[in-house]
């Protein structure tokens, strides 16, 4: 097994991932607050993650032979992707947009207090890694 390939490692990834993108994704928002009909989006990943993470170990996962199958079971964290979703449904402004920069600033906080935590767990893997290569010293 590669030091490198553990599901803490790949979770961490898929997690930062989704933290940039979020980024991206309210930066754009924040930039678009007065741009007329602009609708806002999010970032989708943080309940499919969750789901996989609640998912029994002892399951038996379902093989999918066909891309035009459905996934039975446990899925693999490689399919557990951030999505981009716009949000239709509210209107903020008279002019059809929807951001509200007060909540936008708030989940960018938020979304970067994220992203440095999963820096350290990372750093802190990789310390632990440290340790062990270097034997304990």
């Amino acid at each position: 097994m590669n030091a490198f390939t553990t599901k803490t490692m790949q979770i961490l990834e898929r997690s930062l991932d989704a933290s940039s993108l979020r980024h991206k994704v309210l930066a754009n928002n924040i930039a678009n607050v007065d741009t007329p009909n602009f609708k806002r989006s999010d970032v989708s990943f943080d309940s499919a993650l969750q789901a996989y993470l609640n998912e029994s170990p002892a399951a038996l996962p379902g093989m999918v032979t066909h891309p035009r199958h459905i996934p039975i079971g446990i899925q693999s964290l490689s399919q557990i992707q951030p999505e981009i979703v716009v949000e239709e449904s509210t209107i903020v402004n008279n002019n059809g947009n929807n951001v509200d920069i007060d909540s936008e600033m708030t989940q960018l906080a938020v979304n970067q207090i994220k992203y440095n935590a999963l820096i350290q767990q990372l750093n802190g893997h990789f310390a632990k890694l440290r340790s062990a290569i270097q034997g304990g010293r």
